[in-house]
């Protein structure tokens, strides 16, 4: 299974409405980006969730979350959410307004040009 097609329909109904947020397919499943800066993801049956360095330790040791470790490297920053915590559409929508407060912090990236 590259991704939980369930878990995606619940991100897209949590970041529904959402001005400047786009899908895009990454790592084998699904991103969502906003100014480019990539927020919340699939993996599996997880959630990926970018929460910025400086909240990494705070929100590291809520229920579910691990550090994210995508590559054999622990990244600082970014959290897997186990599926138990992300059940239901007001559990993927606390994580992807923590994870968009994140990035509303950044600067935009801009589009890459398509080949």
């Amino acid at each position: 299974m590259a991704y939980d097609p369930a878990l995606a329909d619940r991100i897209r109904a949590a970041v529904k409405g959402e001005r400047g947020v786009t899908e895009k397919a990454m790592f084998g499943g699904i991103a969502w980006l906003k100014g480019g800066n990539m927020f919340v993801g699939t993996l599996k049956d997880e959630l990926m969730v970018r929460v910025g360095k400086d909240a990494h330790d705070e929100h590291v040791k809520r229920p579910h979350a691990r550090i994210m470790d995508f590559t054999g490297r622990p990244m600082k920053g970014y959290l897997a959410i186990a599926a138990a915590g992300v059940k239901t559409v007001p559990h993927v929508k606390a994580w992807a307004e923590r994870a968009l407060a994140h990035v509303s912090t950044l600067p935009v990236k801009a589009a890459k040009p398509k080949k």
